[in-house]
């Protein structure tokens, strides 16, 4: 499910924004951007697509009129550039959610509602805050205002749900929501936040505690900026002149797989120096091709297996009959003991909404087999095809079969393809 945060001041400026390079379009010299409005060059098809469909008849109405207009199709074009870049990364959502239709939609206003939810379990109050500690934020109000008994949830200050000027606090949209996701049945939630946004956690999950009776959980993901080099050098960006790399850039210069598996091969609260040489390397210092050569060297095997033991029966029929006591080599042993933690690992990593975990498993699954087919090459006796002893080729060939299963049933999870070659 994907939130859009399409209410509030934010959305104004980029409408504004977006209104600025329509003027553009229409061959009016607009000069440097300025301060408070949005710089970077992607708002500039939607101004020239607000100048094909309109010519120049925004520029003579009020902005109480073009503004809504404006707003509505800048969002429209900003989520057809998200869904696309989504689907670039095979990243599919079911369900697209408007904050704005919290309070605009058929079923009315969800955050009054929820408020008045919270105000009938005697969760409301009317109160005074004592002013945070340090620097006042630009919006503090010294009031008598509506308040959440958030502390009893947790919390560190109960928290204001409605503004001076009678609109709702941001806090007051997002209970909303997830009491509109604990009405559609979901009691185990999930949400996904940059790391900015830690201070914000034990409030939100107070409001879920409170808003569910207790029925419901929310789990809380932190993510961390990622960092883009080239060849160890930063990647320059500037949020002031609008120059910055897309999630769409990195996809088409390195591939869907790297981007994937790399996002992934870290926790979400840890932050990620991502540096496209690295990424398309051919070595063990590059994690995805190391654990997708993995794979592949499974195949590799067979096909040499076939070529000089043709007797074998190698479908996984054949080889679920191999006599797997020969195998007593510590190396090979160890391996098998890396096998079977498979189920474990995606048990734990599913219960603890840690995908990273198949991704570090993986890794170190592809080490093992890597390292153990070295040894080989010292050591003919532990090869995992051997003509001088079929009987051990046919249970050593079982075990890379079952790394090779594990391996791509691991990549498919994290949405990673398992190739038989690397070209």
């Amino acid at each position: 499910e994907y939130y859009i945060n399409d209410a509030g001041a934010q959305v104004d400026v980029l409408a504004r924004s977006a209104f600025l390079r329509y003027r553009e379009a229409l061959g009016e010299a607009i000069g440097e951007i300025p301060d408070g409005l949005y710089p970077g060059d992607y708002l500039k098809p939607v101004g020239a697509a607000l100048a094909a469909e309109f010519a120049d008849g925004l520029k003579a109405k009020p902005e109480a009129e073009w503004l809504p207009l404006v707003r509505a199709k800048t969002i429209d074009a900003m989520m057809a550039m998200i869904r696309d870049d989504l689907a670039a990364l095979n990243v599919r959502h079911d369900v697209f959610f408007s904050e704005k239709s919290l309070q605009t939609g058929p079923e009315g206003d969800r955050v009054k509602a929820a408020i008045d939810t919270l105000t009938a379990a005697g969760l409301m109050y009317q109160g005074r805050l004592e002013p945070p500690k340090g620097q006042l934020p630009e919006d503090w109000e010294d009031r008598e205002q509506t308040l959440f008994r958030s502390t009893a949830f947790g919390d560190d200050v109960d928290r204001p749900l409605m503004k001076s000027d009678g609109s709702y606090t941001y806090f007051a949209s997002d209970i909303a929501y997830h009491l509109d996701k604990y009405r559609r049945g979901f009691t185990d939630q999930i949400d996904i936040w940059g790391a900015d946004h830690g201070g914000y956690v034990k409030r939100m999950q107070a409001a879920v505690k409170a808003i569910s009776g207790g029925k419901a959980s929310l789990d809380v993901k932190l993510c961390q900026l990622v960092k883009l080099f080239r060849a160890g050098e930063p990647v320059k960006m500037s949020k002031r002149s609008g120059s910055f790399v897309t999630l769409r850039d990195v996809v088409e210069e390195v591939g869907v797989d790297a981007v994937r598996f790399m996002m992934l091969f870290r926790k979400s609260d840890a932050p990620l120096d991502f540096d496209f040489q690295k990424v398309t390397e051919q070595s063990k210092d590059n994690p995805v091709f190391y654990v997708q050569y993995a794979h592949a060297r499974v195949h590799s095997v067979f096909a040499q297996a076939r070529e000089m033991l043709p007797s074998l029966d190698l479908s996984d029929e054949g080889l679920a009959g191999a006599a797997l006591d020969r195998l007593v080599d510590p190396g090979e042993v160890g391996l098998m003991k890396r096998i079977a933690q498979w189920p474990r690992v995606v048990e734990g990593a599913a219960e603890s909404h840690e995908p990273h975990r198949i991704a570090f498993f993986l890794h170190d699954l592809a080490s093992d087999l890597h390292a153990h087919w070295n040894r080989g090459k010292d050591l003919p006796q532990l090869r995992f095809v051997n003509v001088d002893d079929p009987l051990s080729s046919h249970a050593r060939l079982a075990m890379v079969r079952a790394v090779a299963v594990v391996l791509a049933s691991g990549l498919a999870v994290l949405g990673v393809s398992a190739p038989d070659e690397m070209r």
